[in-house]
């Protein structure tokens, strides 16, 4: 007697699905039911307290000194700043990228393989001592400040410690997850669409907003995915580069586990976090599908 088809691949199935509830399943879970609890003593957690959403009502909500609960848009600005960072760094990864990869892919087999050598060589190097390295590039004394403020009309400028050096940072860090997805498209791409599109009329700025630009959406996409939802959980570069002046969520959540040992709260706050970058997937799973029909 021959095993059934279903039960056959349920077998073959069930490695799988066992790494991904024991890696992926149960860390998330223990997460969701720490954040539910109450802070703890030296351990972080109260594990004896009664399960409630108060972690979550503290994101919006306060109490005042007399007890009344107060709006409390604290963390919502963190949020805000974290969604909209992670954008313009999405933005300046795909408006630097795009060119980039469009030029390698039109290289020879040799030159586009050095190419793709530089631009992997930055993750031979921990992403601290990066963002040590740009520290010492904007600071003050910094080579790039002193032309910058040489050339600039209006006084000093101040290119470390602010939300200008945060997208610097975290656009270098997070660039060639966008030139990469861009390359592998336009490797594959048919150069003769462009050249019919010219000789049927068309502008070169419009045949590449209307023949490229589509072709390349699937890299774009992707790209956009790999940039944006790291970006929303960075905290190295904002920490460093700004200064803690400019905080994001990750920095908020690293306080949390770290220094003021409030497990619950971090943890709601990751929950948060994940939420978010989840929406942010379906959104584009969903417009991708639209786009497809």
């Amino acid at each position: 007697m021959t095993d059934s088809p279903a039960l056959r691949r349920l077998g073959l199935l069930t490695p799988a699905l066992v790494t991904i509830v024991a890696l992926i399943g149960v860390p998330l879970a223990l997460m969701f039911w720490i954040s539910l609890l109450q802070k703890g003593g030296s351990s972080g957690v109260d594990w004896a307290s009664v399960p409630s959403l108060g972690n979550y009502i503290r994101l919006v909500w306060e109490e005042d000194f007399d007890g009344t609960m107060i709006v409390n848009t604290s963390y919502l600005v963190i949020l805000l700043r974290s969604v909209l960072q992670a954008a313009l760094t999405t933005g300046l990864c795909l408006l630097f990228g795009l060119p980039v990869a469009f030029w390698m892919a039109g290289l020879s087999r040799g030159q586009r393989d050095i190419m793709l050598l530089l631009i992997t060589i930055p993750f031979w190097t921990n992403l601290l001592v990066r963002n040590y390295a740009w520290l010492i590039i904007l600071r003050e004394d910094g080579w790039l400040s002193q032309v910058v403020n040489s050339i600039s009309p209006i006084g000093p400028v101040q290119l470390l410690y602010n939300d200008l050096a945060v997208a610097i940072g975290l656009t270098y860090s997070f660039l060639p997850f966008m030139i990469l997805p861009l390359y592998t498209v336009f490797e594959k791409f048919d150069w003769r669409l462009l050249e019919a599109a010219q000789d049927l009329g068309a502008p070169q700025s419009r045949a590449l907003r209307r023949v490229l630009i589509p072709i390349a959406m699937p890299g774009i996409a992707a790209g956009s995915l790999l940039v944006f939802i790291p970006c929303l959980g960075a905290f190295v570069t904002p920490a460093l580069l700004g200064g803690g002046k400019t905080l994001m969520l990750g920095n908020i959540i690293q306080m949390q586990f770290g220094a003021s040992r409030n497990w619950p709260f971090g943890a709601a706050l990751s929950v948060v976090l994940l939420a978010l970058m989840v929406a942010v997937m379906l959104a584009m799973a969903l417009w991708r599908n639209r786009r497809a029909r």
